[in-house]
């Protein structure tokens, strides 16, 4: 049986395991997918083992996206952008190749929720790794203008320095005032029970507030957002599923449901 898993530190939390063995019941796929608590200091190794153990792929999240860049020998455009992987897996011909699913995901799930990419403009706060692989995806789907805000102002100037001019970095004091139809918080913000200290100004014309945080209540920021008059707000708990499932497609070629995996998930965090 094919087997495939997913690295990190910590990994407990992890709902890979839970969804990809959902997706390969719906499908009729057998394979075998775990979680694996990779050593801090030690992402390589246990990637080699887990291989010469037939592992055929796997997931890594925290903290070893940019560990996994530097192990594969091949890397998507989308993990070139991303500067990041989130997804490994050995080709024909027996290289290890590295892909970026988490942009992807992101632009699935917003076009689940019935948001039109096209020629609108987006704020997105934050320059960590979430940012940076969901500038690229988001401009192929026809994103018009893209405001980059952070608190340190020269890590947003040095992502949006990599892509075209309608890219653009600023402070969150500096936030160009102008329609944002869609303002997404890919900070942490919310795992201390805050939200990036931006002005209400700025959700003015939003229709979609976005978090990638989720959990069973929602964040601080969605919760402000709801405040503020933003018509619709979403955590990214979709966006979870929909990089899995592009990432089980890159593995087995098939491409998976989404819908009932999420209504599950809810399910659970409902359950909490």
């Amino acid at each position: 049986m094919d087997r495939y898993a997913v690295f990190g530190n910590p990994i407990g939390h992890s709902k890979s395991p839970f969804i990809h063995n959902q997706f390969a019941a719906a499908l009729g796929e057998k394979l075998q997918y775990d979680a694996i608590l990779a050593p801090l200091d030690g992402f390589a190794d246990n990637w080699h083992s887990f291989v010469a153990a037939g592992g055929k792929g796997g997931n890594v999240t925290v903290p070893f996206k940019e560990a996994a860049y530097q192990l594969a020998e091949a890397l998507s455009g989308r993990a070139q952008q991303a500067g990041a992987v989130n997804t490994l897996y050995i080709d024909s011909k027996g290289k290890l190749c590295g892909d970026n699913t988490d942009g992807i995901g992101l632009v699935a799930d917003l076009q689940r929720l019935g948001v039109n990419l096209q020629g609108i403009t987006v704020l997105l706060l934050g320059a960590g790794g979430a940012s940076r692989g969901a500038i690229g995806p988001l401009l192929d789907a026809g994103v018009k203008q893209l405001v980059l805000a952070n608190r340190t102002v020269s890590k947003a100037q040095a992502i949006a320095a990599n892509f075209d001019p309608c890219v653009s970095a600023c402070g969150y004091a500096d936030i160009p005032l102008q329609p944002y139809q869609l303002v997404i918080n890919a900070t942490s913000s919310g795992l201390s029970g805050e939200r990036p200290l931006i002005a209400a100004q700025h959700l003015q014309h939003c229709q979609l507030a976005y978090d990638m945080l989720y959990g069973a209540a929602p964040t601080p920021f969605l919760h402000w957002a709801k405040e503020q008059g933003v018509p619709l707000q979403a955590d990214g708990l979709g966006m979870l599923v929909a990089q899995a499932a592009e990432a089980f497609y890159i593995w087995r070629g098939k491409r998976p449901d989404v819908t009932p995996v999420l209504a599950l998930l809810q399910q659970q965090l409902q359950a909490v």
